[in-house]
């Protein structure tokens, strides 16, 4: 097994458990009363990230490591964590509000109203450079960035909607 069907394989199963995470917490969210926003263009998140992922494997399987750019990505890692671990039981995969729940505005979320999104278009081109894979980097950051635009916008309507602080 190469360094980078390490990388994969590692991304792949931590992707795949935060799916099953997310799936928990938004059942528990649901039966604690909350709703869904904007759930039209979840596929479409899906589709990108699940090309990316798979364009990784097909193209970078075999690819030399960029050690630097492979820290850059550990980095953001410890970034997710400390959002996924600030929003607990909240974080999912998709907008989910739960009325009369104060926003979160510990950890990260008192420097960004999104940290999530920084870290997630971080990882969608770093891990790309990580495996010398320029081109992908920049064709997945730009299907990302459409792919966020429509959901911070989404997001905030709706977190405006909400609008009570912790």
């Amino acid at each position: 097994m190469t360094a980078a069907e390490i990388i994969l394989a590692a991304v792949t199963a931590q992707r795949g458990g935060e799916l099953l995470l997310s799936r928990a917490h938004t059942r528990a969210l649901i039966a604690r009363g909350a709703i869904e926003i904007a759930a039209s263009h979840y596929p479409l998140m899906v589709a990108v990230h699940s090309a990316w992922l798979i364009s990784l494997w097909a193209f970078g399987y075999d690819q030399p490591i960029d050690i630097i750019a492979l820290a850059i990505y550990l980095a953001l890692q410890a970034l997710r964590v400390w959002v996924m671990t600030t929003l607990g039981a909240r974080w999912t995969t998709r907008i989910i509000v739960l009325p009369n729940a104060p926003l979160v505005t510990l950890g990260p979320y008192r420097f960004l109203r999104h940290p999530n999104y920084a870290v997630v278009a971080g990882e969608i081109a770093i891990l790309p450079l990580t495996l010398q894979l320029p081109a992908v980097a920049a064709i997945f950051s730009l299907l990302n960035a459409g792919v966020i635009f429509i959901r911070i916008r989404a997001e905030n309507q709706a977190l405006d909607a909400t609008k009570q602080t912790a």
